[in-house]
């Protein structure tokens, strides 16, 4: 016969035993950690595993034996793929991230793209429990988090660490502004750091995301460069850039530079980067032209300042008479072509990109332009886009009304379950982009259009799109929505 144990109460005195048998927790002191890791390991192994872990091997050899003693840090841990380490000092720990950084230039030389090895790498200071065998708290998380935002070859610091080098001397830096990292409650601000140029100790730049309250990229359109030394041929650069700028500035998705702004820098050999952040624009449009007797040739060139690249050029041949009718031919087909490549190089990073490396211009261009696109996929990106928007600036009305416009997009586009409930929804989103800007033509618009369809307010409906179009009368939105209820004979209710 077997007998069942009964339960005792000497659950709670073994568990107070087990923990009288711990050692007492370390003290905390102030430490910084340096996170770095392979980029792509995983692939990497998969394809040669043996040639990368002894490549990775001869990496912790050189972190120990020389790069670490040398800056007075200590190997906390190997991860197979990367380590932890920490230091007393940030100069010490931002010297030994670029020292480690520089270790596999000479084989990557050696090596294709594909099979390169390169690491990213994130430093964060914070007050930590330190023992002989690890190091614990949050601070070592955000140093983790931090290290994946970098790309490859970068290394990444919070402001922790920044505040404790001297910019130019210890490291030259660019601000990366605020990022929003998984299961952080707050932006993280970070900085990217470079080594110090040996012909110049000056920091790299910021390069400023813009106004809060105007989402649209900025683009600069600089004066057309001759290329013939006749005087009469520099009116043509300004004709050029003139009517660029007046038709780009009727769009509602861009911020265009003044003319006023730009043609300072004709004549001058300035690069796309220094007339961008000079004129705070993403965008820079410029180029030359040449002219043979009545006809004009120009070369188009559009960049991304932020990230050095040409990101559109197009040569286009017209009559130089051309320029000078208000409705051009030749600068019609020259802006919808620069407008159209921008537009689609910004959606493209939305895609590709993750959401906090893409600033609140990107995010916001990006969102509205999906969300017109007919697949879920993109429906779906445009309300990733659109949230993370709000979520920044929880205080700016705009945001808030594209967000209610998506809501209508997925009842047009079928893709709702519920017509009727998210039209309400749209309601409901506009009403609060309206608490923050009762003055919001968009918003006012877009809880028009949707009270329209519930067909439960009509007067109401039309009310509001009228109210938005004196609002703001160059508003497209307001209009089109009220030459929508205009012309609809009925205004059913959705079921």
């Amino acid at each position: 016969m077997t007998v069942s144990p009964q339960p005792t109460d000497t659950a709670e005195p073994a568990q107070q035993a087990i923990q009288s048998d711990m050692p007492p927790l370390p003290q905390q002191r102030h430490k910084v950690v340096l996170v770095i890791d392979l980029v792509e390991s995983v692939r990497l192994m998969a394809a040669n595993e043996a040639a990368v872990v002894n490549q990775w091997r001869g990496f912790m050899h050189h972190a120990t034996s020389q790069v670490l003693p040398t800056c007075r840090g200590r190997l906390v841990k190997s991860l197979g793929d990367g380590l932890l380490a920490e230091f007393d000092q940030p100069t010490e720990a931002v010297q030994a991230a670029l020292a480690l950084h520089k270790y596999f230039a000479p084989l990557n030389q050696t090596l294709p793209p594909a099979q390169q090895l390169h690491l990213r790498a994130g430093l964060n200071a914070t007050n930590l429990y330190v023992d002989e065998n690890d190091v614990y708290g949050h601070g070592v998380n955000l140093a983790a988090r931090v290290a994946d935002l970098a790309s490859p070859g970068e290394t990444l610091v919070t402001s922790s660490v920044f505040d404790g080098i001297v910019v130019g001397v210890d490291a030259e830096v660019e601000d990366r502004g605020e990022s929003y990292l998984k299961h952080w409650p707050e932006p993280v601000r970070t900085w990217q750091l470079y080594p110090v140029s040996s012909t110049s100790a000056a920091a790299r730049p910021r390069v400023p995301e813009g106004p809060a309250t105007d989402f649209r990229p900025a683009i600069a359109v600089v004066p057309f460069e001759t290329r013939s030394h006749a005087a009469e041929q520099f009116v043509i650069g300004e004709l050029i850039a003139d009517g660029v700028i007046a038709q780009l500035s009727r769009s509602q998705n861009l911020r265009v530079i003044s003319r006023m702004s730009t043609t300072a820098f004709r004549g001058r050999k300035s690069s796309a980067e220094q007339i961008g952040q000079h004129l705070d624009a993403t965008f820079v449009l410029g180029g030359s032209y040449v002219t043979y007797g009545d006809k004009v040739v120009i070369m188009a060139e559009l960049s991304d300042r932020k990230r050095g690249e040409v990101i559109w050029a197009e040569r286009l041949t017209g009559d130089t008479r051309d320029l000078l009718e208000a409705q051009s031919s030749l600068l019609d087909a020259l802006c919808e072509a620069c407008a159209k490549a921008l537009l689609n190089d910004v959606v493209q990073r939305t895609l590709v990109l993750p959401v906090p490396q893409l600033d609140s211009n990107a995010l916001m261009l990006g969102g509205i332009t999906l969300m017109h696109r007919s697949t879920p996929r993109d429906l779906q990106r445009s309300h990733q886009l659109l949230e993370a928007v709000v979520t920044r600036h929880k205080r700016v009305a705009t945001p808030w009304a594209w967000l209610a416009k998506w809501h209508i997009m997925q009842v047009v586009q079928g893709l709702s379950g519920e017509p009727a409930r998210d039209f309400q929804r749209a309601i409901d989103t506009a009403d609060r982009a309206l608490d923050l800007e009762p003055a919001s033509s968009l918003a006012m618009a877009i809880k028009g259009h949707a009270l329209c369809h519930l067909g439960e307010d009509v007067e109401a409906s039309h009310r509001l799109l009228q109210e938005a179009t004196q609002s703001n009368p160059n508003d497209p939105m307001a209009w089109l929505y009220n030459s929508v209820w205009s012309t609809s004979g009925e205004h059913p209710k959705i079921r």
